[in-house]
């Protein structure tokens, strides 16, 4: 019963707001985008480079190591005055580091922060 009261009142407001609003008599004006008071020059769907993306991607990975970094750091103060475990967590938060910096390398080696338009893949023989 309450629901059918629910379904007939909603269904009354979404056909009185219809109805009675200004949908159709709205101004071409506030259709367009508004831009600092100038008016819209191109097109609002242009394409970005995939650098962009790949460069916020790398953004996120190296970010959410120092919110792993962070913590590590408080807790790892705390338990200096315990040598086995403070080696263990050092030793820890060293391998995660060095598996970071190899991924930074590799980022490196396939230039992925190139922005030339015609970067040219390096040979496999070359130097890095």
């Amino acid at each position: 019963m309450l629901l059918a009261l629910a379904v007939v009142i909603t269904g009354g407001m979404l056909v009185l707001s219809h109805l009675l609003g200004k949908a159709g008599r709205r101004p071409a004006a506030k259709d367009v985008p508004y831009e600092c008071g100038m008016t819209p020059v191109g097109s609002g769907s242009s394409r970005l480079s995939v650098k962009f993306y790949l460069v916020a991607m790398l953004f996120i990975l190296f970010d959410i190591e120092v919110v792993f970094l962070y913590p590590w750091a408080v807790v790892f103060r705390d338990l200096l005055r315990e040598s086995a475990t403070a080696n263990l967590i050092f030793w820890a938060m060293v391998s995660f580091l060095g598996v970071l910096f190899v991924g930074y390398l590799y980022a490196l080696r396939k230039r992925a922060f190139d922005w030339r338009e015609t970067a040219e893949p390096r040979p496999p023989s070359a130097p890095a």
